[in-house]
């Protein structure tokens, strides 16, 4: 029999096309599943549609688990040509941190997911210095120290690859991790690294953004959680923040500002990834909020 409080989340892109919304739903319909919440985006653009609903089961013609759901809704997937997931609300996506010096992000994202706040399987943090362990150990996750140097890089990044691999890691959080990712663990990872940028994009890349931005007078500082390509911080963008500044800020208050916006973006850009709430579109994406 169905657990009636069990909820399910189906996201999936396709061409767009005539009657797939009402397949989704007479699917739902048939089987005695009750929609809780219902997004939809169709982009004239490209012609691409995309969904996420969320729903459970409300009677007994409902599917005993979840395999039974997908096997059932399979048919309705191929006749339209659906790139989907369907997971159940309860499995929370497996994350790893990678942390270089700054523990600003890490000390964030940790203090929401040890108060619930943030929906996701800890995995653990991977780091190239030592600097975050004992923030790290404090809050009962394993601490990698992977150090990487200039005839080092490639067996790193092997021995991340391994980490993320080993431990069932769905999403890997670069949280003020200093180092460029290879080409290869960019592609590797595609859709399933989030990296967050301490402005809008491409503004003030590389070392000492905040000196840079204060050398222009600039008079907005932000951040850019955005997922990780081969090309330089020009991934997909998931979420923006900004704060006025003006003259008298200095170099510390705006690393002050600006690193208070990096944890609240970066925060909201893997919640939304916990929850299924962000779908790829080419060069973009699309977020159900």
């Amino acid at each position: 029999m169905a657990d009636l409080e069990t909820h399910y989340i189906l996201t999936f892109a396709a061409e767009d096309r005539i009657g797939i919304v009402a397949a989704v739903s007479g699917f739902l319909a048939e089987r005695d599943g009750f929609i809780l919440d219902s997004q939809q985006y169709a982009d004239v653009e490209t012609g691409r549609f995309f969904m996420r609903v969320e729903f459970k089961g409300a009677g007994p013609l409902f599917p005993a688990d979840i395999d039974a759901v997908r096997a059932q809704f399979a048919p309705v997937a191929e006749r339209f040509g659906l790139d989907w997931t369907m997971v159940s609300s309860a499995a929370r996506l497996k994350v790893v941190i990678a942390v270089s010096k700054g523990s600003h992000c890490l000390n964030d994202l940790l203090h929401r997911w040890s108060t619930g706040a943030l929906a996701v399987d800890m995995a653990g943090v991977v780091s190239n210095h030592e600097t975050c362990r004992a923030l790290t150990e404090w809050h009962g996750l394993p601490f990698h120290h992977l150090p990487v140097g200039p005839d080092s890089k490639a067996a790193q990044e092997a021995a991340m690859l391994d980490l993320i691999e080993a431990s069932g890691t769905e999403l890997l959080v670069l949280a003020r991790y200093m180092q460029v990712l290879s080409t290869d663990l960019a592609q590797r990872l595609h859709g399933r690294c989030i990296n967050i940028h301490h402005s809008f994009l491409p503004g003030f890349k590389g070392a000492r953004p905040y000196h840079r931005a204060h050398d222009r007078g600039v008079k907005l500082i932000g951040a850019t959680a955005h997922y990780v390509t081969a090309d330089l911080d020009e991934g997909p963008i998931i979420e923006q923040a900004v704060e006025r500044v003006d003259h008298r800020a200095s170099v510390d208050d705006m690393i002050h500002i600006g690193r208070d916006i990096e944890a609240r973006v970066l925060a909201r850009a893997v919640g939304w990834a916990a929850e299924r709430r962000i779908l790829l579109n080419g060069g973009k994406t699309v977020i159900f909020r």
